[in-house]
């Protein structure tokens, strides 16, 4: 059913790249936006879905918490990538992902530009489309690529967030800013990065992303090495000898950030 969701959402925002007037975009807060294909995309997936298990709890970026109080809430990002998509960046997503009893089970991100399905069930393996993917195996993180996000939404942060850019750029062969969390995610799961860190994330930007990379054979957590990243929004995952590493700097050099 995730497959679906991300689907449903891929064929809006496609209709809509390339085409919004000024007046479909938002400045919902400071440094953040909404248009009018998040909010068509994220009404089509509470649909879906909804239609099919119309008990399930839903958490949504742009309307919320839909709360019933069942074992199975739905995580939906309509649209990751948004200032990207407002200026013709073809880098963007749709990402939705399910937890039972709190537990990550399933999650899928659609790239409908490059037409790539990245999608995972616990337990099951990771799969871009119908390929199994795994992520890279590189050892010594002075060989790694690593993808990473700024705190545009916490500007405030900025100096303890390159804090630790300062100390992993050091560290590893080469850093990449892309602006889309979900990607970034996905494309460390492939093994394209080799690990990927950003603070200050929303659990529908990750939770799709996360469990693929751990279906694919890699760690996440937040940056002090525990599972909270859901709910703290500090971010690392990567490849198992990356992860060590690359965890290591981030929990020395955000030390300010606790």
């Amino acid at each position: 059913m995730v497959k679906e969701c991300v689907l449903i959402g891929g064929r809006i925002i496609l209709q809509h790249f390339g085409n919004l007037l000024t007046s479909e975009i938002e400045e919902k807060a400071k440094n953040d936006l909404v248009t009018i294909a998040d909010r068509e995309s994220e009404e089509a997936i509470k649909e879906y879905i909804w239609k099919h298990f119309p008990d399930h709890d839903i958490l949504a970026e742009e309307s919320g918490l839909f709360e019933r109080k069942e074992s199975y809430r739905w995580i939906i990002d309509p649209l990751d990538g948004t200032r990207n998509y407002t200026k013709g960046l073809p880098v963007f997503a749709v990402s939705v992902a399910v937890e039972f009893n709190g537990e990550l089970i399933a999650g899928a991100v659609y790239d409908p530009i490059k037409k790539e399905l990245f999608w995972a069930e616990k337990g099951k393996g990771a799969f871009v489309n119908n390929e199994r993917i795994r992520v890279s195996s590189t050892t010594n993180i002075s060989e790694a690529l690593i993808g990473t996000g700024f705190p545009f939404k916490a500007k405030e942060y900025i100096d303890v967030y390159l804090k630790s850019f300062r100390e992993v750029f050091i560290a590893v062969s080469g850093v990449r800013r892309l602006g889309a969390a979900s990607l970034d995610l996905c494309w460390t799961a492939r093994g394209i990065f080799d690990g990927f860190w950003e603070l200050f994330l929303s659990p529908w930007d990750v939770a799709a992303g996360a469990l693929i990379i751990k279906e694919a054979g890699g760690i996440v957590s937040d940056v002090w090495g525990r599972d909270e990243y859901l709910r703290n929004g500090h971010i690392v995952g990567a490849n198992p000898y990356i992860y060590s590493q690359l965890q290591k700097i981030l929990e020395n050099s955000l030390k300010d950030l606790k």
